[in-house]
C-alpha cells in the first residue's frame, strides 16, 4: 500500500485479525503504530488482541456463514488469520469474488491450517525432505501404519490443532490409544484425523522466521531472521532463544528450504518455518504462515520484532530482520485454574537486569495456559536464557 489513512475515518486503512491472542495482540499494537485501524476477531470476549483493538466481535471463526457475514459487513482492506480454526473455503470464496484480500493469500491458509496439506505440499510437491509420516483416521490405521514402517517411536498430532495440544510420542504399543485419544481431544477442530510421524533423531530444532515483503521495485523479496532455537515440552514450546548456532550448510539448506515452501504458498508476510537440524542435515517439519510462538524472543532479540516485521511487509513497507543482541524468552504459566486472576513476582522479575516482561491478559487461566513471557537480553545466548528463565520464575498467577 503506498498510502496509509487515518483510523477512524472515511480514509481509513482497516486490517481484520482472525485470532486474537498474544501473537495477534502484538501484530496489532504493531499496526496501530502505523495508523491502521483494526478489527479484532476471537472465539471468546475480551481475548488480548480485543482488548487493545479499535473494534472487537466474538463470533465462531469455523462457521463459514458466521465469517462470510462479518467481512462483509466491516469490508477490511486486509484479512490477517492468526489461528487454525477458520473456515478457509469462505476465505477461498471471498478472495476469488475480489472482496477480501486474505493474508498471505487464502489457499496459503487452507493449506497451512491443517497439517495434510502442507506435509503433502512439502514432501509430494516441492519434494523437500521430512520425517516419514501417514495420515490415519482411526485407532486401527494408525497401528497399521505404525507396523507398516512408522515404527517406534513416534509422534501423533491432530491434522489441526496449535501450540503442542493433543500432541504426544509413542514408545511403544502400550502408548497407541492414549495417544489417539489425546490428539482426537487436542484438535482445533474434531476432524477424526491425525498425521502419525516417524521420529527425527535430530540435535535441535529451528523456528526460521521468513518474511515476504516488497522490495524498491515492488517485486517480492524473502528475508531470513537469524534461526530461533527452542525447547518444547508436550508439543508445546517453553523457551526460545535467538540466534541458534548451526553448521553454515545447515543454515543454508535451511534457507533454501524455507524459501522453497513459501515461494509456493505466496503471498506477504512473516512465516514461522519449523525444521530439525541434525548437522549439516535439514528436514522439514511444519509451516505457519504469520508469527510464530517461538519468536516471541524477537521483541528483545531484533531490531524489529516478527510482528512490526508482518505489519510492515503486509502493507507493502520496508522490512529489517537484523538482530540487534541475542535474547531468549521464558513461557509464564497461568499456574491456577480460574477467571480474574493476578500476578505476583512482576516487580521481582522486573528487577532482573537485562530483561522484559509482557502479560497477556488473558481473562481465563489454566494451569498449562501460556499467560506471558519472560524476555532476557546479553551478550551470548547462555547469559540471555539464564536471565529470562530468572524473572519468568518470580512471576507467579493465583486466584484473586
Amino acid at each position: 500500500m503506498s498510502k496509509l489513512g487515518t483510523p477512524l475515518s472515511p480514509t481509513a486503512t482497516r486490517v481484520m485479525l482472525l485470532g486474537s491472542g498474544e501473537l495477534g495482540k502484538e501484530v496489532i499494537i504493531a499496526l496501530q503504530r502505523l495508523g491502521v485501524e483494526t478489527i479484532a476477531v476471537d472465539r471468546y470476549a475480551n481475548a488480548p488482541g480485543q482488548q487493545v483493538a479499535h473494534h472487537a466481535h466474538t463470533i465462531t471463526m469455523s462457521d463459514p456463514d458466521q465469517l462470510k457475514a462479518l467481512i462483509k459487513a466491516e469490508k477490511p482492506d486486509l484479512v490477517v488469520p492468526e489461528i487454525e480454526a477458520i473456515a478457509t473455503e469462505a476465505l477461498e470464496e471471498l478472495e476469488s469474488a475480489g472482496l477480501a484480500r486474505v493474508i498471505p493469500t487464502a489457499r496459503a491458509t487452507r493449506l497451512t491450517m491443517n497439517r495434510e496439506g502442507i506435509r503433502s505440499l512439502a514432501a509430494e510437491t516441492l519434494s523437500l525432505p521430512t520425517s516419514p509420516y501417514a495420515f490415519c483416521d482411526s485407532l486401527e490405521a494408525l497401528q497399521a501404519a505404525i507396523d507398516g514402517g512408522i515404527g517406534y517411536p513416534c509422534v501423533v498430532k491432530p491434522v489441526m490443532s496449535s501450540s503442542g495440544k493433543g500432541q504426544s510420542k509413542i514408545d511403544g504399543p502400550a502408548d497407541v490409544a492414549a495417544a489417539w485419544q489425546y490428539a482426537m481431544s487436542g484438535g482445533r477442530v474434531s476432524h477424526g484425523r491425525i498425521i502419525v510421524e516417524g521420529f527425527v533423531d535430530f540435535d535441535y530444532e529451528i523456528t526460521l522466521l521468513t518474511v515476504r515483503a516488497r522490495g524498491e521495485d515492488g517485486q517480492i523479496e524473502t528475508h531470513f531472521c537469524e534461526p530461533i532455537g527452542h525447547l518444547q515440552e508436550a508439543g508445546d514450546y517453553i523457551e526460545s532463544w535467538q540466534p541458534q548456532p548451526m553448521h553454515p550448510r545447515a543454515l543454508q539448506q535451511s534457507k533454501h528450504i524455507a524459501q522453497a515452501v513459501t515461494d509456493n504458498l505466496g503471498g506477504q508476510g512473516v512465516f514461522g518455518v519449523e525444521l530439525f537440524i541434525k548437522g549439516e542435515e535439514v528436514w522439514f517439519s511444519e509451516v505457519s504462515p504469520r508469527p510464530h510462538d517461538t519468536g516471541l524472543v524477537t521483541m528483545i532479540s531484533q531490531w524489529q520484532s516478527e510482528f512490526e516485521l508482518h505489519a510492515r511487509a503486509i502493507l507493502g513497507l520496508p522490512v529489517d530482520t537484523r538482530l540487534r543482541t541475542p535474547g531468549a524468552s521464558a513461557v509464564i504459566y497461568g499456574g491456577v485454574d480460574g477467571e480474574n486472576i493476578v500476578f505476583d513476582g512482576v516487580d521481582a522479575a522486573m528487577r532482573v537486569p537485562q530483561t522484559d516482561l509482557r502479560l497477556f491478559g488473558k481473562p481465563e487461566s489454566y494451569e498449562r495456559r501460556r499467560m506471558g513471557v519472560a524476555l532476557g537480553y546479553d551478550d551470548n545466548i547462555d547469559g540471555a536464557r539464564q536471565r529470562a528463565r530468572q524473572a519468568a520464575a518470580c512471576v507467579k498467577g493465583k486466584k484473586a
